[in-house]
């Protein structure tokens, strides 16, 4: 077993203030609605509205860093592997058969972890932000737009809540299937996965096809493509170099 260094410092601070702030957002909503009681109703609001705003200051970091370092790619939806990854949580899981689907530096995420944080991401979140802000400035038209009631709104509001709460559940849950009970949770805190040594090779080759992929002559003459092809084994050999030697930035952790 080795650790790769697979979650970033943004992406572990996003993770856990979006964790907090949608805990923060559920147990105040629902003292709002009347469900629960741990604060006064005052109160509840002040700390939900307040909490709304950061979120919203998160996700507008969150969509830059994203889009600025090509992650957004991690979500997109495929049917790859999708039995073999239902197969898994209905039976595998609990034969403790191996992941059918390897968490990669450029692949995190399970065919349904990606179909769900997408529809986190590009349905709910959204949803809820929306008919919030419908319910901060209901008594605040602008340009005319005016809403006549908040029923549907609210009807719209709760049910996001409740799919939050959902995912929430099960997330805490998937949390424990890792190497061991803590070390999913230990990877988002320090941002080192737990992968078995094969694994390793796999990120490695991973990380080298896809910087040859990024990297191109100038030309398109077979001497150019050559001469491309021998820097990169020469980069190679440095890099093997360093690795005997313990100079690489990683291996100092």
């Amino acid at each position: 077993m080795k650790k790769v260094y697979l979650y970033k410092k943004f992406e572990r601070f996003w993770h856990w203030g979006q964790s907090l702030l949608i805990f923060a957002l559920l147990i105040t909503g629902f003292d709002i609605h009347g469900t629960t009681h741990f604060f006064e109703y005052g109160q509840a609001v002040t700390i939900h509205n307040t909490s709304a705003w950061a979120f919203l200051v998160l996700i507008v970091f969150a969509i830059f860093w994203h889009v600025t370092t090509d992650e957004w790619k991690q979500y997109l939806p495929t049917v790859k592997n999708m039995k073999a990854q239902l197969d898994y949580y209905l039976v595998g899981i609990f034969a403790h058969a191996p992941h059918p689907v390897k968490k990669r530096t450029l692949s995190k995420l399970n065919p349904l972890q990606r179909i769900t944080y997408f529809a986190l991401k590009i349905v709910i979140i959204p949803t809820m932000v929306i008919t919030g802000l419908m319910y901060m400035y209901f008594n605040y038209p602008i340009m005319e737009f005016e809403i006549e009631s908040l029923e549907t709104v609210a009807i719209i509001h709760t049910m996001g809540a409740y799919l939050l709460l959902t995912f929430l559940i099960i997330h805490l849950y998937l949390i424990t299937t890792g190497h061991t009970l803590t070390s999913n949770l230990k990877a988002m805190i320090t941002g080192w996965e737990v992968v078995d040594d094969e694994d390793v090779k796999d990120i490695v080759e991973e990380a080298v096809e896809v910087t040859g992929l990024k990297i191109r002559p100038i030309s398109r003459t077979r001497q150019s493509h050559e001469e491309l092809e021998e820097l990169v084994l020469d980069a190679l050999h440095e890099t093997e170099t360093k690795v005997k030697n313990k100079k690489l930035k990683g291996q100092k952790k």
